[in-house]
């Protein structure tokens, strides 16, 4: 099974490893095993987080070599996204906030993450092996995500918006709209009850070759579920386990990238190169798709400058190793790049002679805080490419979502249009 594989983990920030994956999904084989953590899902969301390639392009893909409809839990998975998504684009930084008054009861959350469990020392082994992978590789099955969110808000009694920031610095696929909401639904502030766990649960889903990492015999989940929501709405932080354990030290998060990982991927902005008479693509971590033409300075369609605005990554940081996986994509599809305070720092705000007039320069939405405030002022927002219909009115679940969904559109085929062709 695919993560159990080495290569899995090796998320090469590409158009091609992309495709690599792509072409590995089957979707029978991913309905069958997707629940466990050694099962067949797919490696793809680092790709689709950070636009290097489409959800539309990826389902036209797989259904050149597989049938693939509404009801296959392949399509349930795209749809999940989609319709996170689908909140941000109606509520947008709302989703940073609880969406609905907890269903888990009242009590006392902490705003942070204890040491224990940042350090993967909880003596929970299911916990901190998740722990140490999030750190080691960027990336969680979502079962051990959800693993991880329940037992830091339901045991240890850490609010999810903490909980949430944390995960999100470290994982290569962090995206607000699907890392908060999903932390929300686990705490019962985005759905209609808590999410728990118990050790049955890990032992069914863990890996077959590692589960003595993963077991959680004799500890704090080993119970029922009545007692897990016993404490969940009654009781307080449980603690970690007796004993001492031995942990390891939480990688940095980081507001903005260092200058030297910037220089080593991108090209820097020198404001005498923009051109004068060219469209310019704003290129945001969110969106960096191919270009016309291929990679690389000096393909077709319009010139493309890269853009992070750091004000925004102050407020949720990321990894030395997303930072460093972002400006290697970025370099590859820009021709320059502008690390910075696009609000009041950027070079052409000094004078520069060349930058277009309005029309001429454009930009996709981005689901990350601060940043549409600052790209409007710059550039023609356009929003960001979808597989499915983006309802009108919000809807505030997942099966609303997608039966709205499924009545506008009969058939993937006649959803995608002319992207089979």
């Amino acid at each position: 099974m695919i993560p159990l594989l080495q290569d899995f983990f090796n998320f090469e920030p590409t158009h091609a490893e992309a495709l690599r994956r792509l072409d590995a999904v089957h979707p029978g084989e991913y309905a069958r095993t997707r629940n466990a953590l050694d099962g067949a899902v797919t490696g793809l969301s680092p790709y689709f987080t950070h636009g290097v390639i489409g959800m539309r392009t990826a389902v036209a893909r797989v259904l050149q070599k597989h049938r693939l409809g509404y009801d296959d839990k392949l399509m349930f998975e795209f749809a999940w996204r989609e319709f996170f998504h689908h909140v941000w684009s109606r509520c947008g930084e709302q989703v940073l906030a609880d969406m609905r008054p907890s269903a888990a009861g009242p009590g006392a959350y902490s705003s942070d993450v204890p040491a224990d469990l940042r350090e993967a020392r909880t003596g929970v082994p299911a916990i901190d092996t998740a722990v140490r992978q999030l750190y080691a590789t960027g990336y969680l099955h979502n079962h051990a995500r959800m693993w991880l969110a329940s037992y830091a808000v339901h045991l240890r009694k850490v609010h999810w918006r903490a909980g949430a920031d944390w995960m999100y610095g470290h994982l290569l696929d962090g995206d607000v709209p699907s890392n908060h909401l999903s932390w929300q639904w686990v705490a019962g502030t985005f759905s209609s009850k808590p999410y728990l766990f118990n050790a049955d649960n890990v032992a069914k889903y863990a890996p077959r070759a590692a589960l003595s990492a993963w077991r959680g015999t004799a500890t704090v989940i080993d119970q029922d579920y009545e007692a897990l929501e016993r404490i969940a709405r009654h009781e307080g932080d449980v603690g970690p386990e007796p004993g001492v354990h031995p942990g390891v030290i939480e990688p940095l998060l980081w507001a903005a990238p260092h200058a030297d990982w910037v220089a080593e991927a991108t090209r820097p902005l020198v404001a005498s190169a923009v051109p004068r008479r060219r469209e310019i693509e704003l290129v945001t971590p969110w969106a960096m798709g191919e270009r016309e033409g291929g990679s690389g300075a000096g393909a077709g369609g319009p010139w493309r400058l890269g853009v992070i605005h750091t004000p925004s990554h102050a407020l949720l940081p990321w990894s030395e190793a997303r930072w460093r996986w972002v400006l290697r994509r970025l370099g590859q599809v820009t021709d320059a790049a502008f690390v910075g305070d696009l609000s009041s720092s950027v070079p052409w705000k000094a004078g520069a002679p060349s930058w277009p007039g309005p029309g001429m320069v454009t930009a996709v939405r981005a689901p990350m805080p601060g940043y549409d405030a600052v790209l409007a002022a710059l550039a023609s927002l356009q929003p960001a490419p979808r597989l499915l219909p983006n309802p009108e009115t919000m809807c505030r679940s997942f099966s609303v979502f997608y039966e709205s969904v499924k009545r506008q559109s009969r058939s993937l085929q006649t959803q995608l249009n002319g992207e089979l062709s």
